[in-house]
């Protein structure tokens, strides 16, 4: 991405296709004689920033629609820049007409996210609230539209931006040092630095754990449904989801890849995975298909391990549980799920005397007690607080963090070895370098080409 924010730039900001309404944009210095140009408006006549006009777009003397156009005077525009909003009708034909019309008064159609990126150019928003955008933009729960909101209203940039100054002030004091360096003097009190910077490395652990909730809540909660065979996993996929989403079938194997949708439950979003069933199989798709259950498996947040509860005996669950442990890697949440009671003769016993983990006992073909299960899940990851805290959910922002935290960790290791100031003031610039990173104080332009690359045309 060429970054030339001199420029007029142009672009499509509704979605493709045809709708009632469509809005095309026009930022830059000569946006508002742009669109005078090619419109009926004469005048603009401002009384405060912004200016609402109701006119025709021409072509020559041909009128190619009746729109509605909204002026918004820089500094106060979401670029920073002149810009401009036409409604039109959602026609794809008036689109590119009116389009190209303005691509005809000397301005050019806008790259991927650069309208986002020239309100970061002109100080409308720092990186962090940038990609923010983006997260908004792509949310489709409710947990996830708190965290892009709070981000981009400056929650999580705000703090690094605290810790930052603090860290920098005392980064000044000890550059001072080292211009008086020959009188042995000390500007910066060492006890109260030490005190900072583990007031600091806490934070930014806290920060870095964070992005595991953040990652899952931004990309949906990831829930591998598992078991042997013909225990019901795919019926239970279906009980949960409400519709026919996997084949279900009393031939055991019929699940021989991985089925996946997605669910939202009180606002926070699912991914439900039903996997193919565990057994030793010789059928050569079906072991492919064992071998991606074990990936989803340890990959998933939370484990819906589905029993037959109609033939199996407690002893054999507890050997088949404690056996499925062996293999996984991370510290999943294990739910136990007893499927099939509509098939029990007689209720089931020792239950106590066997199982460590929480059980459901459900009928997935009766559809029952399914909402036990959307409770426990509920319960499972707590996104009650998003709103309040600082939750990591971009790899860029995890990355610049641990590099801070490796800078911290040799900070600390300087002052417990009284190691000279301008060594000290190596790592302090180093962790102050890789914040400033976080929120686009120091970046480059690819970097900046990486983020809004990925952004939408028009945005």
């Amino acid at each position: 991405m060429i970054i030339n924010n001199q420029d007029t730039i142009c672009a499509i900001s509704s979605p493709s296709g045809v709708g009632a309404i469509a809005i095309i944009r026009i930022s830059g210095s000569n946006a508002f004689k742009i669109a005078k140009s090619i419109s009926s408006i004469k005048d603009l006549l401002f009384a405060d920033n912004k200016l609402v006009k109701f006119a025709k777009i021409y072509d020559a003397t041909e009128i190619i629609d009746e729109v509605i156009i909204i002026f918004f005077k820089s500094p106060n525009s979401y670029t920073g820049d002149d810009l401009v909003e036409i409604s039109c009708h959602g026609s794809s034909y008036i689109q590119e007409r009116i389009v190209q019309l303005i691509l005809r008064e000397d301005a050019r159609y806008a790259e991927p996210g650069e309208f986002t990126l020239r309100a970061f150019i002109n100080g409308k928003m720092d990186l962090t609230q940038a990609e923010a955008v983006a997260d908004l933009i792509s949310s489709n729960s409710a947990s996830s539209h708190k965290l892009a909101i709070n981000q981009m209203r400056g929650g999580f940039s705000n703090e690094i931006a605290m810790l930052r100054e603090e860290l920098l002030n005392f980064s000044s004091l000890m550059e001072l040092e080292l211009d008086f360096g020959e009188e042995d003097v000390e500007f910066a009190d060492r006890d109260k630095f030490n005190k900072l910077i583990e007031k600091i490395k806490i934070r930014i652990t806290e920060l870095i754990k964070s992005f595991e909730l953040g990652n899952v809540i931004k990309k949906g909660i990831p829930v591998a449904i598992v078991g042997k065979p013909n225990v019901g996993k795919s019926t239970l996929l279906n009980a949960i989801l409400n519709e026919e989403r996997a084949i279900v079938s009393d031939i055991p194997g019929t699940t021989r890849d991985t089925i996946e949708d997605v669910l939202i439950i009180d606002g926070v979003s699912y991914r439900f995975i039903d996997t193919a069933g565990l057994r030793d199989s010789s059928d050569e798709i079906e072991t492919k298909g064992i071998e991606r259950t074990y990936d989803c498996i340890n990959s998933a947040s939370i484990i819906l391990y589905v029993v037959d509860i109609s033939v199996s005996k407690w002893e054999e669950i507890e050997a088949t549980i404690s056996d499925f442990k062996k293999h996984i890697i991370n510290n999943q949440k294990i739910v136990l799920i007893a499927n099939k009671t509509d098939m029990l003769v007689e209720a089931p016993k020792k239950i106590k005397n066997f199982l460590d983990i929480e059980t459901i006992f459900i009928s997935a073909k009766r559809k029952e007690n399914i909402s036990l299960i959307k409770d426990v899940l509920l319960s499972a990851i707590s996104v009650s607080n998003v709103n309040d805290i600082s939750i990591v959910t971009n790899i860029r922002h995890l990355d610049s963090l641990k590099n801070t935290l490796d800078s911290i960790d040799n900070i600390e290791k300087g002052i417990s070895q009284q190691i000279p100031t301008d060594l000290l003031a190596i790592d302090i610039r180093k962790a102050l370098h890789h914040l400033a990173e976080i929120t686009g104080a120091v970046t480059t332009d690819e970097i900046l080409s990486t983020i809004f690359g990925k952004f939408c045309i028009g945005k």
